[in-house]
């Protein structure tokens, strides 16, 4: 057996497709649906093992990060070009010959185990739109901008450079008894009533769609003005508040329905897990599409792709694969890389509501 066609970028496409179809997708990428273009200028579009690690950001023409159990390290850039490669070295590749012997079991263990590592890493690859779209989606300072720091580079883009988003579609509820989390007080369908005019009269959408996190929608079901408004759509004189209960007197009252977004990332292994949605905010959103997740053309897919040096293949639209043989050490090395970039081209028919401190 070739180690290289276990370790091809077409059979780790294949195997990625496979298991793709088994996961849920981003919610991201229903909002922001990816295109490609070849060699886009980015800086045009500015109008647990589980949780996916975000994919480091490198500088061109720089050996990408090599991944290890232990640690990370970090290559400064001012592009938003990601890439990162994980090894399987002379001793690793000794292990996977024993695919060859079909009684072996522990073979397809090993095996399965290298496919996950590929996968590791365009499962970070994939973090990075999605934490970029989420930064659009809940502005922390109300002007959508997105920044991603890792280890002294930053990458900063400003979607709202005069602060017309922020003084039109974002409001910030500063009272402490009119905060979601003061449930005896706050009424949140009036405010969500608010922004839906609002965004309606300067653009001519109304919103029917909310995004919120778990805390958010937990607020929401213990909000003493939202259960009266659900007894009152009941004879019984009492209810029990579900997720369930609190989505259909949005609907039924405002036209509005509340998606939850869960999911969780890390910027490295060692770090706690965080939301791609933050905790505080509540985002109106339209029907359709805000914006595409615009993808680049790589060094890899530029370079190499056709060429005798590396196998490479495209997932995702846009993420390249390049697998490389070196002759002496005898190790097989899978990288991924990224340019992407989303553009919000719809964010006028949007509004955030800053609705608590989290």
């Amino acid at each position: 057996m070739n180690i290289r066609d276990a370790f091809s970028a077409r059979a780790i496409a294949l195997n990625r497709t496979e298991v793709a179809s088994n996961r849920i997708p981003y919610l991201g990428t229903g909002f922001f649906p990816p295109k490609k273009k070849m060699g886009l200028d980015l800086k045009w579009i500015k109008t647990r093992k589980g949780l996916a690690v975000m994919l480091k950001p490198t500088a061109f023409d720089a050996v990408s990060t090599i991944r290890s159990r232990s640690g990370f390290r970090l290559e400064k850039t001012q592009m938003a070009f990601f890439r990162e490669s994980m090894i399987v070295k002379e001793e690793d590749e000794q292990e996977i010959m024993r695919v060859e012997e079909a009684s072996d079991l522990y073979a397809q263990d090993v095996l399965r185990s290298i496919y996950d590592d590929a996968n590791t890493l365009i499962d970070a690859a994939n973090v990075v739109p999605e934490r970029m779209i989420m930064q659009l989606l809940a502005p922390v300072d109300g002007s959508p901008k997105i920044n991603i720091e890792a280890n002294g580079a930053t990458y900063a883009y400003d979607y709202d450079p005069n602060g017309e988003y922020k003084a039109n579609n974002y409001m910030e509820i500063s009272t402490a008894t009119d905060q979601w989390n003061d449930v005896e007080n706050s009424d949140p369908m009036n405010d969500v009533m608010t922004a839906q005019d609002t965004t309606e009269a300067n653009s001519g959408t109304r919103p029917t769609i909310m995004l919120i996190s778990k805390r958010t929608m937990n607020l929401l079901k213990q909000n003493k003005k939202i259960r009266n408004y659900v007894l009152a759509q009941n004879q019984t004189a009492n209810v029990i508040m579900t997720d369930a209960r609190v989505k259909e007197v949005f609907s039924s009252e405002l036209g509005v329905n509340i998606v939850v977004y869960t999911k969780l990332y890390k910027e490295t292994a060692d770090d706690q897990s965080e939301k791609f949605y933050p905790d505080g905010f509540a985002t109106l959103l339209p029907e359709g599409n805000l914006g595409n997740t615009w993808y680049g053309t790589t060094p890899e897919e530029r370079t190499l792709l056709g060429s005798n040096e590396a196998d490479v293949a495209i997932v995702n639209t846009g993420v390249a694969v390049a697998v490389t043989t070196t002759p002496d050490p005898v190790n097989t090395k899978t990288t991924v890389s990224e340019i992407v970039l989303p553009s919000y081209e719809r964010m006028d028919e949007t509004f955030v509501i800053n609705a608590y401190v989290a």
